[in-house]
């Protein structure tokens, strides 16, 4: 029987260890791909919230109290307070208020498919690592290992033994 540390001699088991090693790096690059996302869609949000009325025009009819939207609000909120300062029409402040309101909902809406066109990649990738980690196992047991033992094998290990 083999020992975990003890090295596969033969080119299936090198090979399956190599792709698993491409497959998780591949993971690992998808992984930080979704945390991307993320930050897209929580800025874009941030965009729209930050000390602003939940009726963004609201800001605009009422007398909203300028104090409300506070340091640091969002970009649509100061949108909303100029058009308030300078006293515009509702139409003045709608026609500055609206893209800017369009420009995050497009930046919500293309983050949030990317983000779930990446996930379902990375679905595929898991299943595509389980089928390479049976295959791998299977090459090390038919090798002489236990499955135990093939099961806690180091791919990365393998992946580096050179060709005999």
């Amino acid at each position: 029987m083999h020992e975990v540390g003890e090295l596969a001699p033969f080119e299936p088991a090198r090979r399956l260890a190599g792709e698993l090693v491409d497959a998780f790096e591949q993971d690992r690059e998808l992984a930080e791909q979704l945390n991307a996302c993320q930050d897209r869609l929580r800025a874009a949000n941030d965009r729209l919230w930050s000390g602003l009325h939940p009726d963004a025009l609201g800001l605009l009819n009422d007398d909203t109290d300028r104090a409300a939207i506070g340091e640091g609000a969002s970009p649509i909120a100061a949108i909303a307070s100029d058009a308030i300062r300078f006293e515009h029409s509702v139409p003045e402040a709608e026609s500055v208020l609206l893209p800017a309101l369009q420009e995050v909902h497009w930046t919500i809406h293309r983050a949030f498919c990317e983000y779930q066109r990446i996930g379902e990649d990375r679905r595929h990738l898991a299943a595509e690592i389980g089928e390479l980690i049976a295959a791998f196992v299977s090459e090390l047991v038919a090798a002489g290992w236990s499955e135990d033992a093939a099961r806690n094998a180091d791919v990365h290990q393998h992946a580096a033994v050179p060709v005999r």
